[in-house]
């Protein structure tokens, strides 16, 4: 009962139980193999996004910045003709860099992050579309497939791996390495308490010596990190990327969060509950559509699970003080 992801798990169990009943198909290895990679998506980004909540911020720009990241990688590539890695690494150097400024930017003016990253969100936003058009003519990145070094981009961000006759997304494997590391990082180190600590209570963290700031900065950048490894699958799944995607998916890896129990309030929370919260989401959005159901129903459905969600852990949590 005192951890946080208990809630999310109690819920997770209940709609594995209920998909299973209400659907013939949702137990069938390829079908559940699509669940998880549903799942992997969303989970991927949340790893950072729970870890920075827990540190008492929230970032609205991550969905957009995943998007910006690929078409990077992708513009880069094309536009110079160059080995894709190379397209990969800028990628990666754009997202740190989104990261650290959307840090930065928090630090130093004090502004709540919920604006900072408003901003980042909408500057991203337009950006995408406009240096797309600008490069491209369109409104998506031309084809990379034909780039040298392509196959072997592929084989590490978009391939899949066969496990007892099918065929699982790589992006499932990397998802599970995330949680494991961020929480181990969360719990057994001292990067993990300074991060509770700045969450809980960033001026008495300050007090006991807590480099508040550096925490948080970082925790935007592990937010960017997490989004590069999403947009490098997205770019090199699809070969190509759509402008004006990932607008929204900032509110599904937050939700994944929050499901997961942490709070927007910080200092508390596990990278292992929005796992849970993610999977929710995977079974949630492939299960409906296994049980025949309208599709249309998901957000109403995902809606409803969040508050559900809130309100069991914040049950969890009182009963938890209570034996305290």
């Amino acid at each position: 009962m005192k951890r946080p992801e208990f809630g999310a798990l109690t819920g997770a169990l209940v709609l594995f139980v209920f998909f299973s009943l209400v659907s013939d198909v949702f137990l069938q290895p390829t079908s559940f193999a699509t669940v998880l990679y549903g799942s992997s998506i969303i989970g991927i980004v949340a790893v950072g996004v729970a870890l920075l909540m827990i540190g008492g911020e929230v970032d609205l720009s991550a969905g957009v910045a995943v998007t910006a990241s690929a078409l990077m990688s992708a513009l880069i590539s094309w536009h110079y003709n160059v080995n894709v890695w190379v397209g990969v690494a800028m990628g990666l150097v754009f997202a740190l860099l989104v990261g650290y400024v959307n840090g930065i930017l928090f630090v130093k003016t004090k502004l709540p992050s919920f604006i900072v990253t408003l901003s980042t969100f909408l500057m991203l936003a337009g950006a995408n579309l406009a240096l797309t058009r600008m490069v491209s003519g369109g409104v998506s990145s031309p084809s990379i497939a034909a780039l040298p070094g392509f196959a072997s981009a592929k084989a590490v961000f978009a391939s899949t791996v066969p496990i007892g006759g099918v065929n699982v997304s790589i992006t499932v494997f990397i998802w599970i390495a995330l949680v494991v590391i961020g929480s181990w990082v969360l719990r057994h180190t001292r990067v993990g308490n300074w991060i509770f600590a700045s969450g809980g209570d960033a001026k008495a963290a300050r007090a006991a010596g807590v480099p508040v700031d550096k925490v948080k900065i970082g925790l935007f950048m592990g937010v960017a990190f997490c989004a590069w490894i999403a947009a490098m699958h997205t770019l090199f799944a699809f070969n190509v990327v759509q402008s004006g995607e990932g607008v929204g998916n900032e509110f599904l890896y937050i939700i994944a969060a929050i499901i997961g129990g942490c709070l927007m309030t910080g200092g508390y929370g596990s990278v292992i509950g929005a796992a849970i919260g993610a999977f929710i989401f995977g079974m949630a959005n492939k299960g409906i559509i296994y049980a025949g159901w309208e599709p249309d129903w998901f957000k109403f459905f995902l809606g409803a699970t969040l508050l559900l969600a809130v309100l069991v852990n914040l049950y969890v949590r009182k009963q938890s003080e209570k034996h305290t």
